[in-house]
């Protein structure tokens, strides 16, 4: 009989504020009742974190929603906020993969993939109907929302994209004078500048910034943004009348955009033209020296924030027109006196041609239009940041998102321009709010389960947490040191932290209190582990020695008086001496041996009582990082930096089984510690290769592979009932990975293992190779091959198959019935027989059902024989005026790509004429309709806008009125109000 195991699979994430890898974003608070809240300006952050993006509460520090799509395990690497909905947000993936959320239901709208790696930055259009996405295979992606499809690839620069973002014309831009001198309005429909596709500015590593016409899809303009290296940041001025670079040495880049004649070239027929529309201004320099990771406008326009990876925000403020009229006239003046002082004090000289303001003004040194505000000191490295709105103006919001698992909301004083004061102090700011209480700020290094599974301990470098393992609530923060190894003593009120200074540390988890600090070792303590009766532990260090302490408790006087209180205390009895440092330290459950694991790569197994050596284990060639014994004392695992599992027989120390189990250093072993199941023998391995692995230990087979981290996994418990396992990672995340009552067979999961295997060469294989030496097409198809587009395709070639002889049968039995009406229904697929469908709809279900986003990809397997079959269908689908949008794009896409053979076939004429005869019927009809419906809706908002004012007069105004009337000097006036 076939053995089957029981799958586990990941189930819950916590611990993690927000990734290193994303950017944040502030949104206002949804809705607020109340006043003061609204007035705070906390609101709530948007942050990735892994593969979700959560949405906190910056007052509260709660967590109000979390997205995540189930079918994505990819990290999140960017988000943006569509200008026109504020609900709809789009969310960047690590494997090249958009998703378009609506916040208010934290669903996925719609979805798109054509990059081939990580998506960089992304960037809405003011209507919110077009998506500019960058990524790092160096591509830009116009993405359409409304017809959910990938426009086209701009493929300009040579390294990945840092920057991007659409250049709004505004309305006084682009209007422009008609012939008889008036402004043409730039907001009508009729004249076509309301759908003006308009401009897009790009960045990349390759210190480029390009200008493309979104019109003719090229680029019109390249500079180099950086003179020393790469750019690694653009932001846009929210008037768009200029923007900032950011690149390596602190150098910002200041660049102004002559908007008036970008929309003269958008309104030319003729694209030819010399001039330059992006004109650098000049640099201004941080007072940090690393390179520039961000800057962020603020949404009035008047402060700048630009940070690198340090820990502080640095501000600049944007000066008035009349601040630097003021700067300007005061150098003048000072060159005046120069040259007076020059000519021996004659007082004739002529500096007329210096007081020409605008001239002065244009000309004006950036350093005296933007000038360094402050410099906001940060809890952690910054990774992002973004401006809160609030609703005061004297006060600046500033949210920042920590590579320290943090965020933090500043308060920042406004200063007035108008109020001089004498001592220029730079501006206090507070750290308002954090977000802080839900994570650990660095690694956690080791977890820890209680025996009723209930709660869990994570330590980490300076914090020690409690969680409460059913509602993954954080109940206790504690400080300790740079943890290394922890463990619940019995009755789960105590735990003991080792740490990297030698010392024990006891905390009592119920009064939040370090009860005790014991100096065990002088030397880094790795392990620690409480013996099977409960009533002693051990430890091991590096200083060559394991210690052996008991618990009890004991009488201490209180300070100032005669009366006594019990404590607990650890009392050190023996120690243990070995040739090398500890690494690894446990206990057999029978409690007869003790094994140690040392840096000579050896595990050495004492007798616990005797302290006697009993086994030597020799075999791995690195050291031996973890271990563990089975239930039943028989099986010892071993995990070692040489990326072997070895399991040994404690009996005579022989080696059962060795096995290269991970691709990088293994950092953990555990079995389940009981036997309920017959899983007794099996275990778990965690590797800094991000996975987990479950194992046979009796088969030595590979039962499961747990893949969900995006970092090196540090630490792992597995509960005492063998339901659960949690691991903790480098990248913040604690994750609990349930047992699932589905079965799992070996040799299945073999298979799905070669299947991933094949589909991932697969797709790579369909990628077109770029050859060396040729220069690739500045614009390209957006789309990209994957396993969901090329089932997509099979689909629709499987259907084409099954539907064209049933089409043709039921013809000629059409045909027979009308020379004899008793011809018996031919025989028919199955398929059509059940849903009762003709073939034509069934093929028009078909491709109904595939995603916009994958249809184009998906027609581009279809091969060139199945694409004359699918020409019948669609006349048929004209003819009938069925899906005419769907048809019409089916249409014109395999037109695009099959246009020579099309061309060069005699028998597809006849259809071609058939097809756009009945298609231009049918647009023809759709066209009247939205006509028709345009008139309406104009005369009901004419309506409405005429029903929606009243003319109001005022009784105390109107009789004021009639009395001046009456003195002849005026006549009464109404007010209009809307």
């Amino acid at each position: 009989m076939v053995k089957s195991y029981l799958k586990y699979e990941h189930s819950k994430t916590f611990g993690i504020i927000t990734s290193p890898f994303s950017n944040v974003l502030w949104t206002p608070d949804e809705g607020a009742q109340n006043a003061a809240l609204r007035h705070t300006g906390a609101g709530r952050a948007i942050v990735g974190a892994d593969e979700e993006v959560l949405c906190w509460d910056v007052k509260k520090g709660e967590l109000l929603s979390r997205w995540r799509d189930k079918d994505c395990v990819a990290e999140v690497t960017t988000i943006a906020r569509s200008n026109a909905d504020p609900d709809v947000f789009a969310v960047g993936y690590g494997d090249g993969s958009i998703r378009i959320w609506d916040s208010s239901i934290a669903s996925v709208v719609v979805s798109f993939n054509g990059h081939r790696s990580a998506v960089n930055i992304l960037a809405f259009d003011s209507e919110g109907s077009r998506l500019a996405s960058g990524s790092k295979d160096t591509d830009v992606i116009v993405w359409d929302l409304v017809a959910e499809v990938g426009l086209y690839k701009l493929r300009g620069h040579e390294n990945q994209i840092t920057g991007l973002q659409f250049v709004h014309l505004s309305a006084t831009e682009i209007g422009h004078d008609d012939e008889d001198g008036g402004t043409v309005n730039s907001n009508s429909f009729i004249n076509g500048y309301h759908d003006q596709p308009g401009f897009l500015l790009t960045t990349s590593k390759d210190a480029k910034i390009k200008i493309w016409d979104m019109t003719t899809q090229h680029c019109i303009e390249t500079h180099i943004a950086q003179s020393n290296g790469e750019c690694w940041a653009l932001e846009l001025s929210p008037d768009g009348s200029g923007c900032v670079t950011a690149g390596n040495d602190g150098e910002l880049k200041i660049w102004s955009i002559d908007q008036q004649g970008l929309a003269e070239l958008a309104s030319q027929i003729s694209q030819h033209s010399d001039r330059k529309y992006l004109r650098e201004r000049g640099s201004l320099r941080r007072q940090g020296k690393d390179r520039t990771i961000g800057v962020k406008f603020h949404p009035r326009g008047k402060y700048i924030a630009a940070h690198g990876s340090e820990k502080a925000i640095e501000l600049w403020r944007i000066r008035s027109e009349s601040e630097v009229q003021k700067t300007l006239a005061r150098k003048r003046k000072r060159l005046r006196e120069k040259a007076l002082a020059a000519q021996g004090g004659t007082g004739k000289t002529d500096l007329t041609h210096g007081d020409d303001k605008e001239d002065i003004l244009a000309t004006a040194d950036i350093t005296d239009v933007i000038i360094p505000y402050v410099i906001v000191r940060t809890g952690g490295k910054v990774r992002s940041v973004d401006w809160g709105r609030g609703s005061t103006s004297k006060t600046l919001h500033l949210l920042s998102a920590n590579t320290n698992n943090e965020l933090e909301l500043y308060s920042i004083s406004s200063r007035q321009p108008e109020k001089k004061t004498k001592s220029e102090e730079p501006p206090d700011y507070t750290r308002a709010y954090a977000v802080d209480m839900p994570g650990h700020r660095t690694d956690v290094r080791s977890v820890a389960l209680s025996s009723d599974d209930r709660m869990l301990a994570s330590s980490s470098n300076g914090g020690f947490k409690i969680w409460n393992v059913r509602t993954q609530s954080c109940i206790r923060t504690l400080d300790c040191g740079y943890a290394l190894c922890s463990s619940f003593l019995p009755g789960d009120k105590i735990v003991v932290v080792g740490n990297r200074n030698g010392e024990l540390e006891v905390f009592d988890i119920a009064s939040s209190t370090l009860i005790e600090t014991v100096k065990a070792h002088d030397g880094p303590i790795w392990t620690l582990d409480v013996h099977p009766d409960g009533k002693s532990m051990a430890t091991g260090s590096a200083d060559k020695s394991a210690k052996f302490f008991n618990f009890e408790v004991v009488e201490e006087e209180i300070p100032g008086t005669k009366r006594t209180c019990p404590r607990f205390k650890l009392v050190h009895k023996r120690t243990l001496k070995v040739s090398d440092d500890i690494l690894s330290l446990r206990f057999s459950p029978d409690s007869r041996l003790v094994a140690l694991s040392l840096l000579d790569n050896t595990v050495k197994v004492f007798f616990v009582d005797s302290l006697k050596l009993f086994l030597n284990l020799y075999g791995h060639k690195l050291p031996v990082l973890n271990m563990d014994v089975s239930y039943d004392s028989k099986l010892i695992v071993t995990c070692s930096a040489d990326k072997n599992v070895r399991i040994w027989g404690l009996d005579f120390g022989d080696c059962h089984k060795a096995f290269f189990a991970h691709q990088d250093s293994i950092m953990q072993v555990a079995f389940i510690p009981h036997n309920q199941d017959g899983n007794g023998h099996h275990f778990f391995s965690a590797s800094k290769d991000r996975t987990i692995k479950y194992w046979d230990g009796d088969k030595f087979e590979q039962i499961q592979k747990l893949e969900g981290h995006h970092g090196e996994i540090w630490a792992m418990a597995v509960s005492r009932t063998g339901e659960f396992l949690v691991t903790a990672s480098h990248d913040k995340s604690i994750r609990i990975w349930h047992q699932t009552d589905e079965q799992i067979f070996l040799e299945e999961e073999r298979e799905k293992e070669l299947e991933e295997l094949y589909e991932n060469t697969l797709t790579t294989s369909l990628e077109p190779d770029e050859e060396p030496g040729t220069e690739k097409a500045e614009v390209a198809a957006a789309g990209k091959q994957t396993t969901e587009t090329l089932m997509a395709g099979e689909k629709i070639v499987e259907a084409l198959e099954i539907s064209v002889p049933d089409l043709e049968a039921m013809r000629e039995w059409n045909q027979a019935k009308g020379h004899q009406s008793k011809t018996g229904p031919p025989d028919r697929h199955p398929i059509f027989l059940y849903t009762n469908t003709s073939a034509e709809a069934h093929v028009l279900s078909i491709i109904q059902r595939i995603k916009a986003a994958a249809l184009q990809d998906a027609l581009l397997v279809l091969p060139f024989n199945q694409v004359t079959a699918l020409f019948t269908f669609l006349q048929i689908w004209a003819e009938k005026q069925w899906n005419i949008p769907l048809t019409c794009r089916v249409l014109f896409f395999v037109l695009k790509i099959h246009h020579k053979q099309i061309v060069a076939s005699k028998t597809m004429r006849p259809m071609l004429d058939g097809i756009r005869r009945h298609l231009r019927r049918a647009l023809q009809k759709q066209k009247d309709e939205m006509g028709f419906n345009l008139a309406a809706l104009n005369f009901v908002g004419s309506r409405m806008k005429d029903m929606g004012s009243k003319d109001y007069v005022d009784e105390a105004i109107w009789e004021e009125e009639e009395e001046k009337i009456g003195k002849g000097r005026k006549k009464r006036g109404f007010v209009d109000v809307a």
